[in-house]
C-alpha cells in the first residue's frame, strides 16, 4: 500500500515538473501561472503546494533537475575516455554541455539565464533528489582525483558555468560576437586559465 501511495506521489511530481518544463519553454515564465500548470498536469492545486511553494521555486528545481541530467550524461561520456589531467576533464564536460545545448536549444533558452552555480547548488540541496545531489559529490570527486589542491573551488567552478553558460547561450542562438565552433576554443583557453588561477 505504501509503495503505491508513493509511486503516485512520484508521478505527480514528475507530472508538474514535466508540465511545468513544457509550459516554460513554450510561453514563457512569466505568463505562465500555477493554474496553467496544475490544469495541464491534471492534478490539484494543492498538491502542487505540497512540492513547491511557488512557480519560481518549481523552476528552481527544474534547473537543478535538467543541469544534473546534462552533466551525468557529459560525465557518464567523459568515464568512457582515459583523460587524466583535470583541466581536460572540466573542458571534456563543458564540451558536452555546449553540444547537447547546441542541439537542444529550447532547454538551453530555459536553463542558460538561471545556470549559477549558487542556483544549480541550492537547487540540489533542496530537491531531496539523490540523482541531483550527485552532481556536487561528483564535482568535489574530480577535484580530490586531480593530485592538485585548489582554493576557492567552488568560486571556480560557478565562474566556468557562468562564461559557458553565457557564451553558449549568445554563441548558439544569435551566432554572436562569432560561431559556437570559433569561439569554442577561447572558452576552453579561459577554462584553463581559471583552473590554473585557482590551483595553490
Amino acid at each position: 500500500m505504501g509503495d503505491k501511495v508513493e509511486a503516485n506521489k512520484k508521478q505527480k511530481k514528475e507530472a508538474l515538473l514535466n508540465t511545468a518544463f513544457e509550459l516554460f519553454t513554450s510561453k514563457g515564465i512569466q505568463k505562465t501561472s500555477i493554474s496553467d500548470i496544475v490544469e495541464k498536469a491534471g492534478v490539484a492545486k494543492g498538491t502542487f503546494y505540497l512540492y513547491f511553494t511557488d512557480k519560481y521555486d518549481i523552476r528552481n528545481k527544474l534547473i537543478s533537475h535538467k543541469a544534473s541530467q546534462l552533466f551525468l550524461a557529459a560525465y557518464e561520456e567523459l568515464k568512457k575516455k582515459k583523460i587524466t589531467e583535470f583541466e581536460d576533464q572540466i573542458i571534456f564536460i563543458a564540451d558536452h554541455i555546449i553540444d547537447a545545448l547546441n542541439t537542444n536549444r529550447s532547454l538551453l533558452n530555459f536553463i542558460s539565464k538561471h545556470l549559477s552555480w549558487g542556483v544549480f547548488k541550492n537547487a540540489m540541496i533542496a530537491t531531496n533528489n539523490e540523482a541531483d545531489k550527485n552532481i556536487y559529490h561528483l564535482y568535489e570527486q574530480l577535484l580530490e582525483n586531480s593530485g592538485y589542491a585548489f582554493k576557492d573551488p567552488e568560486i571556480m567552478i560557478f565562474t566556468i558555468l557562468e562564461l559557458v553558460s553565457g557564451t553558449s547561450y549568445n554563441t548558439i542562438l544569435y551566432e554572436q560576437p562569432v560561431s559556437l565552433e570559433k569561439i569554442k576554443p577561447y572558452v576552453y583557453l579561459c577554462i584553463r586559465e581559471i583552473v590554473h588561477n585557482h590551483i595553490v
